[in-house]
């Protein structure tokens, strides 16, 4: 049993009046096309539509307001809105938009915030039609990323229902490296289903937008809608679809210029129970031709600051073939690597290549102006030379000059982390064509010692068939979130607490090192830009 799902890679014109007419009427088009006749949900982007000049009231969803008859002149509600709400209902689809909402602050009085002098609230909304027109779902944003908007006074939990059996969860962008919403609609309400419109800036070397978007469906097991405004210049690209444990269904990373396209897939229903969910077995296909990333591709990265890590060069020699076996460590926190590759033909004089290092974190990530949060990574990354600087860093040149050194015949990280109030482990993997791994092509296991232990035994693993020569980024990228009741971390009283057993055996994780982390998020601001 499936579904049918658009998500809808969308560029957007520079804001004014002719661009948001424009753009509204490219949504209008998309909807009513050929390629999304059969879908019966499609999800737009994030910020691609209005912006703060052209915010627009929405309805809540107990009202069940339908803009596109009680407003068919625009009135009370935007224009663009009544238009996508009336190209809802005559294509008779769910659509899912994206928009900057203003509302009136007297609308909300159990928040003691100050108000604009405007007396409005702007929020970025998520807002959800149903194949009439009706508005039956919003959400809005709980992370911004430094945008100049509000938040609301407590975060949203939002879902909806459908006419074809399946309850979405939706959250924006960058709330994905967050337990509230997303997680929590997992754990608290049991939802498999997503609605997801991002405008994300990818980071190398763990954080590329089909990179992550395909992870945290895989780890948390369940559909995501992904749909990513369009912009490589500024590094902003990355939609998909993907069915959880099973990998992406389609997916697009775009290099070159953004685009105005729906990708279409049919998304396989979960059962109501997850416990007796069987897992459907996919054809990856025939492998398509692949585009590296480098001086033909305009798209423009971020990089996470490597700088903070424990590091070590992977030094390949040689000889023919080689392998390292490595327990790397920053404080208490251990990842084992077990490498094996095998050389390639002699390089060109004038060709280049990437080498890497194996690394290690333990700590907070984040910037100014935007929310943070704890990780606890393992991996190995590659470098576009010698220095640490380099690491995280694409390429400049690509085709026949971009030649791999090397082709990886085992990659393996084993990691034990321990148990936390809030916390997932995610498989993170990078090709140079900006695409992640596949289930089929890697191991991943997680599983505690004893049904007592507080500690989680990680494996993550190239398949033994697999061989990879263009290679990125492999890691697992464990999200502690708020680093609340981490087991080891905290006090033996706060430890008891949190739920853990008194007298438990500790992680060795206290000491000095536990006052290390505020000092590597100062200075990881300062690595960013």
């Amino acid at each position: 049993d499936y579904y049918t799902a658009g998500v809808v890679e969308f560029r957007q014109e520079t804001p004014s009046t002719v661009a948001l007419e424009e753009n509204t009427a490219a949504y209008v088009e998309i909807i009513s096309s050929e390629n999304a006749s059969a879908t019966d949900i499609i999800v737009f982007p994030e910020s691609t539509l209005n912006n703060v000049s052209f915010a627009t009231f929405v309805s809540a969803p107990e009202d069940q307001v339908n803009p596109c008859l009680s407003d068919p002149n625009a009135t009370y509600f935007e224009e663009f809105l009544v238009a996508i709400s009336c190209a809802a209902r005559n294509a008779s689809k769910y659509v899912v938009i994206n928009l900057t909402e203003k509302q009136k602050c007297e609308d909300t009085p159990e928040d003691p915030r100050p108000c604009a002098s405007n007396g409005l609230n702007v929020f970025n909304t998520n807002v959800v039609f149903n194949r009439e027109g009706v508005v039956v779902s919003r959400y809005r944003k709980v992370h911004l990323w430094g945008e100049p908007k509000n938040s609301t006074y407590l975060p949203e939990l939002s879902t909806f229902e459908t006419d074809f059996g399946v309850t979405f969860g939706h959250f924006i962008c960058f709330d994905i490296l967050f337990y509230t919403p997303a997680h929590q609609l997992i754990e608290e309400q049991g939802v498999t289903d997503f609605v997801y419109p991002a405008m994300w800036f990818s980071q190398l070397p763990f954080l590329t937008a089909v990179q992550i978007q395909q992870g945290w469906a895989y780890s948390n097991d369940v559909n995501v809608l992904a749909a990513g405004a369009s912009d490589p210049s500024v590094g902003s690209t990355g939609s998909g679809i993907y069915h959880g444990r099973n990998g992406t269904l389609v997916s697009v990373m775009r290099q070159d210029v953004g685009e105005r396209t729906i990708y279409v897939a049919q998304v396989p229903k979960y059962s109501k129970s997850r416990t007796v969910q069987k897992r459907m077995k996919r054809d990856v296909g025939e492998s398509k031709a692949r585009t590296q990333a480098g001086s033909n591709s305009s798209i423009s990265m971020m990089r996470d600051c490597l700088e903070n890590y424990e590091t070590e060069a992977v030094q390949f020699g040689d000889e023919a073939t080689g392998n390292l076996s490595r327990t790397l460590c920053q404080g208490s926190f251990c990842c084992d690597f077990n490498i094996s590759w095998v050389s390639l033909e002699k390089l060109e004089d004038a060709g280049s290549y990437y080498s890497y290092r194996l690394g290690v974190y333990d700590g907070w990530r984040g910037q100014p102006d935007v929310d943070p949060n704890y990780t606890k990574n393992c991996g190995i990354f590659s470098c576009s030379g010698p220095a640490i600087a380099d690491c995280g860093q694409l390429l400049p040149i690509s085709g026949e000059l971009q030649q791999p050194r090397v082709a990886f015949t085992r990659l393996e990280i084993e990691v034990v982390y321990p148990e936390s109030r809030k916390f997932l482990l995610i498989p993170d993997s990078l090709l140079d064509d900006l695409m992640p791994l596949e289930p089929s092509q890697f191991e991943w296991s997680q599983q505690k010692p004893s049904e007592e232990s507080y500690l989680h035994e990680v494996r993550f693993a190239l398949r033994d068939s697999q061989e990879v020569s263009n290679l990125l980024t492999f890691a697992v990228y464990g999200n502690y979130y708020d680093n609340e009741c981490t087991f080891g971390d905290v006090t033996e009283e706060e430890q008891v607490s949190c739920g853990y057993n008194s007298g438990s055996p500790r992680t060795g994780a206290l000491g000095p090192w536990i006052t290390v982390p505020l000092t590597i998020l100062i200075f990881s601001w300062k690595c960013y830009y």
